[in-house]
Formats: structure tokens, sequence, C-alpha cells
């Protein structure tokens, strides 16, 4: 297939890495680089922009499931102006449906230009499209801490949400599925445990920026769901 796009994958420990790159790479139809183990989301989105080819590039993560109907062919390049694309994605543990864990279209050029902002990708220069279109499923519970790190990482950001231009409203909407909803699918406790830790880690931060950005600490998170949930989740 010929196409203007590239495609990356991020992975840092995701159990199901290799499957769902490999899925990505079928349905696609083209071949998908990987940036694996790196650490920090912000030096790996950066490292994405220099491993591309081409100026446009799908960017999806490690527990991106993407519809067997996606069709690359007809994506359309991003317009003047506009430095991202997003699709919608399906959480399978909670029943919402938004660009959190979705597939990505991104400007080499705009990552290159990246802010410090927590949430990583809303530092980019330049607008963002939002599509309505569905692309796929995050598959965030691959394991107890995985789930558990989803909702700790989405919920505090959400409940800063007004910061990065997010409707009010909407945000308390996404918190509230996120802290009392974990759905029929495995390790769904962990990632509603995590939603109600992150609120309160969001609200002891917000006078410590440099706490704050703890959330794109692998490590960081890594020990703090160990001391909370590390021997539960051996159990359970």
């Amino acid at each position: 297939m010929t196409t203007p796009f590239d495609a990356v994958m991020l992975s840092y420990d995701e159990p199901l890495a290799d499957k769902l790159h490999a899925r990505l790479q079928r349905v696609l139809g083209i071949p998908v680089k990987r940036l694996h183990g790196v650490h920090g989301m912000r030096r790996a989105y950066r490292l994405a922009a220099e491993v591309v080819d081409a100026e446009q590039f799908l960017l999806a993560d490690a527990d991106f499931v993407i519809a067997t109907e996606f069709r690359l062919q007809a994506v359309e390049p991003l317009a003047d102006g506009i430095s991202m694309r997003v699709w919608r994605a399906r959480n399978p543990l909670n029943g919402l449906i938004y660009g959190y864990g979705g597939l990505k279209l991104i400007r080499r050029a705009a990552l290159r230009q990246l802010g410090a902002a927590v949430d990583v990708l809303a530092a980019l220069p330049g607008r963002a499209d939002f599509t309505p279109d569905i692309a796929g499923t995050t598959r965030i519970n691959q394991s107890p801490y995985h789930a558990w790190k989803a909702g700790f990482r989405e919920c505090a950001m959400l409940s800063r949400g007004s910061e990065y231009g997010m409707d009010i409203a909407e945000a308390a909407e996404r918190i509230a599925a996120w802290t009392t909803s974990s759905g029929d699918g495995e390790f769904g406790q962990f990632a509603v445990a995590g939603a109600r830790e992150g609120i309160v880690f969001a609200h002891q931060a917000a006078h410590c920026p440099a706490l704050f950005d703890k959330l794109n600490d692998p490590g960081w998170l890594h020990a703090r769901f160990t001391a909370g949930h590390g021997e539960q989740a051996v159990s359970g």
C-alpha cells in the first residue's frame, strides 16, 4: 500500500504489546515502527518524531486494540494549522468513549516543539482535531498495575482538566464513570481504586508542579502501586 503516513507504537512494559503491535500492522497494512522501554512519556513522544520518515504519522499506545474495520486509505492528511487528529476509543471497564487511549495522527514538526504540560499531547502547538469516529478499544486492564495506573493518571489529569481547556461538566462525568464503574473486564477494581487515588493525588499536588509531573514517571507510578496494592494484586 502506498500511503503518505508512517506509523509508530509506543510500548513500555505492557504484557500484550507484541500482540497489539502485530495486530496494528495487520490492520493498517504497513510496517509499524516501535519504540519500547523509553523512560518518560515526553521523551518517548519526542523520540517518535525522530524515528519516522513521513511528516505526518499515526501514533498508538501499546494498550490500543485497533478495530479491524479501520481503513488507512480513508485517512485524510491534517489540514493547515492542525497539529493532531484523535480518534476515539472504547473503554471496556467503564463504558466511556472518548479520545483517551485513541489513535492519533500527528505532525512530526509539532512533536519537536512539545511543551512542558503533564498531559503531554495537550502541550502540542497548534490545534487538535477530535473526530467522532471510533478507531478501537483501549485495553488498559492488561494487569492489576496497568489498570490502576490508567485510572490514577487519567483522573488526576481530569481533576485539573480546566487547566487544559476541558469542559468542567464533561470532566466531572468522566471522573464519575472512572470512579464508580469497573464493568465486566478483568482487574476493573484496580482501575476504580487508581481513579479514586488519582483525584486525591491531584489535590495534594495542586501547588507542586514537580510532584504532578510524577504522572509521567513509570518508576514512581509502579512504586506507588506496589506500596498500596502489590500484595492484593498478587493474591488476587
